[in-house]
């Protein structure tokens, strides 16, 4: 088992194994995530094609599963840490031990990459996002969602949001978050133009959640909707420019 009082480094990729009883638990550590994933599931459409691909970088346990269903694409989920893999292979995800810097799957093999509540987590999310885009197929769509790298991000994510009985301590190191207009301006070189906006859970419902969750209830939980703002939690999605001299990869065997 985990110790418990370990003090590990802000950020640490162990918190994760720590942690991973709280993936699938709706009122524990992760559940803002499971928001999060709804709302990102939300600007996928259903599949253009027969043996569409779903890329999931950082996927975590596989919390997009459930909100994919239906859809038409086969979920593959690319992450680092092997307790979230094996719960999200119990999902229904085909996943991929790997670093999201150097995904081993085929340039343009994707329909659709998702990065949620990645970026702020890696060093380099530069090269996390030239990986996503040469992963895409010409016409394909990016989606994801970050924080800001602001001082009203700074103070809500961290210095309140981890006193927050349902936020692990140290899960964000903010020297990490990703500025929202270099993000753009990143996307955009690698052929995607990224459209923005500023997402936020509903208030007055997290602090019903919160009550009823410290009272030992359910309920029906928060959800993530559009701000006017992107200083602090953001949503982007885009599609990669179609490139008439290049050819799209073949629709199979493109994954294991």
């Amino acid at each position: 088992m985990p110790d418990a009082r370990r003090t590990l480094p802000r950020n640490d990729p162990r918190q994760y194994d720590d942690l991973a009883g709280e993936w699938w638990r709706p009122d524990g550590a992760f559940a803002m995530l499971h928001w999060l994933a709804e709302s990102r599931a939300a600007l996928v459409p259903a599949a253009s094609r027969p043996a569409a691909l779903l890329v999931d970088l950082g996927c975590g346990a596989g919390l997009l599963a459930p909100h994919l269903a239906g859809k038409g694409y086969r979920h593959v989920g690319v992450d680092l840490t092997g307790s979230a893999l094996r719960q999200a292979a119990g999902h229904g995800v085909t996943v991929v031990n790997a670093d999201a810097t150097a995904v081993p799957l085929a340039s343009g093999c994707a329909d659709v990459v998702a990065a949620g509540e990645l970026l702020e987590h890696v060093p380099d999310w530069r090269t996390v996002v030239a990986e996503a885009c040469r992963l895409l197929r010409p016409g394909g769509l990016l989606v994801l969602d970050t924080l800001n790298d602001t001082a009203l991000s700074r103070l809500l994510a961290v210095h309140i949001g981890e006193r927050l009985p349902t936020v692990p301590r140290g899960i964000h190191d903010p020297r990490l978050f990703v500025d929202a207009r270099a993000l753009a301006a990143e996307c955009a070189r690698h052929g995607v133009n990224l459209r923005l906006r500023g997402i936020r859970p509903q208030l007055t419902r997290v602090l019903g959640w919160l009550a009823r969750r410290a009272r030992g209830a359910g309920g029906v939980p928060p959800r993530i909707v559009p701000t006017w703002s992107t200083a602090v939690l953001y949503q982007g999605w885009g599609r990669r420019e179609r490139d008439q001299t290049q050819t799209d990869v073949s629709e199979e065997g493109t994954v294991a």
